[in-house]
């Protein structure tokens, strides 16, 4: 059997220790993070001593920076060739990226927080130079943390809006009703998954689409409920980033707003962070 070639990460905070964690044992890895100490639990055989390291060692690359830290990193490695290169940061199209590195591989992939305990919905979508091998690589990969759906670009920012954000609207449904944890009844969870179906669809998603990203959603906020030891509003905190599509959403909750009118605030909002050229 041929051995699997590593699959490299750069950056190593939450949803970069996340991957990490679900592919060891399916893939050999190769880990860089710019801050040494992230990397403090880490294997040190995994290690990359360096950013060229890693990519003299990884052919396919996932990249884990925040958005901010995004431009510095792709002119840092502007001189590899022939990289597969998965980017899971938010609002930075393909497009952005082939700006920098010329006629790159690129999938963008937008993986949620029950990715964490391998519960996750993971949206992907491919590149101009991106081939199908590629996205079935990408598939390959994700499918490691939870369920995985294929879209157009164009419907990346409803997934950021839908799967993306949707813990945060699930947590805060809960939080809201003041719901005990362990009692979560099936008829919250049918009148919520109801709303956030239609939602879904408002944003842009085929019935099916909206069930599978929904439902996914659900069930892998639940999981990931029962597995940290938080409250509901903690939980909310660990999807919310300040200026970004959950917050967006939740004010518009937060002022009695709808959760069709949420997901189209979220659904703008990360039409507004996205990087395009």
């Amino acid at each position: 059997m041929k051995a699997k070639k590593p699959i490299g990460i750069i950056g190593f905070g939450n949803m970069g220790r996340a991957i990490a964690s679900n592919l060891k044992g399916h893939y050999p890895l190769v880990i860089f993070d710019k801050e040494s100490f992230a990397l403090g639990h880490c294997n040190k055989k995994n290690k990359a001593k360096n950013l060229k390291d890693l990519l003299l060692r990884a052919e396919t690359i996932i990249l884990a920076v925040k958005p901010q830290d995004f431009e510095r990193l792709l002119k840092e490695i502007k001189t590899s060739k022939n990289k597969l290169l998965i980017s899971i940061a938010a609002g930075i199209t393909t497009t952005y990226i082939e700006k920098f590195l010329s006629k790159a591989r690129v999938i963008r992939a937008m993986p949620n927080m029950p990715a964490r305990v391998a519960k996750g919905m993971t949206c992907l979508c491919k590149g101009k130079y991106a081939c199908a091998g590629d996205m079935r690589a990408a598939r390959n990969i994700f499918i490691h943390l939870g369920r995985v759906q294929v879209l157009k670009e164009k419907m990346m920012n409803a997934a950021t809006a839908v799967s993306g954000s949707g813990p945060g609207y699930f947590y805060d449904y809960l939080d809201s009703l003041s719901i005990a944890s362990g009692n979560i009844s099936r008829s919250l969870v049918n009148n919520f998954r109801c709303a956030f179906r239609k939602a879904a669809q408002a944003a842009g998603f085929k019935k099916n689409q909206a069930c599978l990203l929904v439902n996914t959603t659900i069930r892998g906020s639940i999981a990931a409920a029962q597995a940290f030891d938080l409250t509901w509003a903690q939980l909310r905190q660990q999807v919310v980033s300040k200026g970004g599509t959950t917050e967006a959403a939740l004010e518009v909750l937060h002022r009695k707003g709808s959760l069709v009118e949420a997901v189209m605030a979220a659904k703008k909002r990360a039409g507004q962070l996205e990087k395009k050229r």
